[in-house]
């Protein structure tokens, strides 16, 4: 247990910022994990029209601090490059 005030006080903050990331992370790898089904599932039309759905996810988790902007931008350019790569 933290003893002095600043030590119980960033034990809060710690608390409070893991919710966030959670949500945060798990906003992010939902669509993600449904985007891959579709993919596998031969429905490229439909994953075409997750994919804004997930950048939006990946750049507020981004904006937050979740991950990196650009661990966002590769992870946006992976999903992209699976789309395209389906379709052809």
């Amino acid at each position: 247990m933290p003893i002095l005030d600043a030590a119980k006080k960033a034990a809060r903050q710690n608390k409070r910022r893991k919710a966030l990331n959670l949500q945060y992370k798990k906003k992010m790898k939902e669509p993600i994990k449904e985007f891959k089904k579709l993919l596998v599932g031969k429905k490229t039309e439909e994953a075409k029209k997750l994919l804004p759905q997930i950048y939006k996810a990946l750049d507020k988790s981004a904006k937050h601090g979740t991950i990196k902007k650009n661990n966002a931008a590769r992870r946006k350019s992976r999903l992209t490059k699976m789309v395209n790569k389906a379709v052809i």
